[in-house]
């Protein structure tokens, strides 16, 4: 079962009001809202600075493959980037989604989404390859702040998911820490593939592997037995610009 570390406190500061402040700190979720204003006067003259952001895993994705539609089209807003929204965000934050994606350059998820500031949680290695370290981020974004959309965002043309297929077929062994990557994906090769369509079928596969894995997590299951949170998998093409479900 994999948890945040709970922040040193020294002896004498363990109250329940001092853990409240801390969390509050570590979460930052102290006092943004949707009536959070930049400057002094009434705040029923003030506008709002932060759109109003999706609050469940269907509005989340609605809202993503809306942001994906406006890429591909090339009529992107460039949401929350102003200096007012900036501003905001000092006081806390409230993504609507979280995304463990690859590390490929070719695959920013706050561009492919056309998301900003505050907008989405991004953990990203090669591979979508899970650690301690991103199932210990996953779950933060999960358990502290609310997150109600896990996405496990693949896309064509993996660099890590084709040099371990190329590896289980020649049986080179790589460099120490990229043999690392390529043995965590390597249980899902597609074996009924062979040259490009197996890379491209165990990209999906590999997708299918990491979803399966984050829903079985225990803190991750609670809170999708509760409805508190849904996992999905998806992928991204680099030759349309597309993202669509996997699984």
């Amino acid at each position: 079962m994999i948890s945040d570390p709970a922040p040193h406190i020294p002896a004498g500061a363990t109250t329940p009001a001092r853990r409240s402040l801390l969390r509050a700190a570590l979460t930052g979720t102290a006092v943004l809202g949707a009536g959070l204003t930049v400057g002094s006067g009434s705040a029923t003259a003030a506008a709002p600075v932060v759109r109003k952001r999706p609050t469940t895993a269907e509005e989340a994705l609605r809202e993503l493959s809306a942001g994906n539609r406006r890429w591909r089209t090339f009529r992107e807003k460039h949401p929350d980037e102003t200096p007012a929204v900036r501003q905001a965000l000092t006081a806390g934050q409230h993504p609507f989604a979280l995304l463990l994606g690859c590390i490929d350059s070719r695959v920013p998820p706050e561009l492919v989404f056309d998301q900003g500031l505050g907008d989405l949680m991004t953990v990203r290695s090669a591979g979508q390859v899970l650690d301690e370290a991103v199932l210990g981020s996953l779950a933060y974004g999960v358990l502290e702040l609310g997150i109600p959309l896990l996405m496990v965002l693949g896309h064509q043309s993996c660099g890590a998911v084709k040099a371990t297929v190329e590896a289980d077929e020649s049986g080179e062994e790589l460099p120490r820490h990229i043999q690392y990557l390529a043995d965590q994906i390597s249980p899902a090769i597609d074996r009924t593939e062979e040259g490009d369509a197996r890379v491209d079928a165990t990209i999906d596969a590999n997708i299918r592997l990491i979803r399966s894995r984050l829903a079985a997590e225990p803190d991750l299951a609670a809170k999708v037995d509760s409805g508190a949170l849904r996992i999905v998998g998806a992928r991204y093409e680099l030759t349309t610009q597309l993202v669509h479900r996997v699984g």
